[in-house]
């Protein structure tokens, strides 16, 4: 009985990948055959929501945890009369590992779910049957502009928050517990170089396409009723979180082996 259910679990998790590979196929044929998605009233909306609407939260966050960071750090790197260091750390940090996964993170709770319950909704009343049956792909007119604001947004996104992030960590080493800001901003520099800061926003494309094409996916599959809804808005946020931490650790190695190469 356990192997039995295994084996179905195995098999409905290898049908559903496969969908949502299917899924992303024709997400990418909708985007590069037709640019009707690109109109202004299709895609500037988005942009708007996905992208303005989440700056002061995403900025907001970063501030806190650079701030946070700096303050656990700062009684380690004291013990070792090295607390002019805290920034570089804390800064290097920021810009290659926390700064695009925490805007990742914000943005699959704050948007991924919203996309799933808009597109999950739509699916619920038959919205999506209807636009097929006016010859209208809900694919190229929903779901492309949504995938391609969350990818085009995310970067700046991770800007804003490595640039709070590093705020926060300043404002606490600096004006809180008196370190000279000179040599904070002098290592910071000596260890951050460009790639660095490349390195984090070569991520953030990444985890902008996967949780737009996520949310959608799920948004485009969720079972009927309300109660289908929610359970899709709860997998979408879950699934996109699994991936970006998975992407994370694959980019992690292939951008730091080419880091080593760009630097020899």
């Amino acid at each position: 009985m356990i192997l039995q259910r295994f084996g179905a679990f195995v098999i409905e998790q290898v049908g559903e990948l496969g969908r949502f590979a299917r899924f992303s196929w024709f997400t990418l044929i909708a985007i590069f055959s037709n640019l009707s998605w690109a109109r202004w009233s299709r895609l500037g909306i988005q942009l708007l929501l996905i992208g303005t609407k989440s700056v002061p939260v995403i900025a907001l966050v970063g501030a806190f945890i650079g701030a946070i960071l700096a303050i656990e750090m700062y009684a380690s790197f004291a013990t070792f009369g090295q607390e002019h260091r805290i920034g570089a750390v804390v800064n290097i940090s920021i810009a290659k590992q926390i700064g695009p996964v925490l805007a990742a993170v914000m943005l699959a709770g704050r948007i991924g779910c919203s996309l799933t319950a808009e597109l999950g909704s739509m699916r619920v009343t038959d919205q999506l049957d209807a636009m097929r049956v006016m010859a209208a792909d809900p694919v190229r007119v929903l779901v492309a502009p949504r995938v391609i604001a969350c990818t085009l947004m995310i970067p700046i996104l991770t800007i804003a928050s490595n640039l709070c992030g590093v705020f926060g960590a300043w404002l606490v080493t600096v004006k809180f517990y008196h370190v000279a800001p000179e040599p904070y901003w002098n290592f910071t520099e000596y260890l951050i170089d460009w790639f660095d800061v490349v390195n984090g926003l070569t991520k953030s494309v990444f985890f902008g396409a996967a949780i737009g094409l996520i949310s959608c996916y799920k948004g485009f599959h969720c079972r009927a009723g309300a109660q289908g809804v929610g359970r899709a808005t709860t997998e979408a946020f879950v699934t996109s979180f699994v991936a970006i931490v998975m992407i994370n650790l694959v980019l992690a190695k292939m951008l730091n082996d080419v880091a080593v190469l760009i630097r020899d």
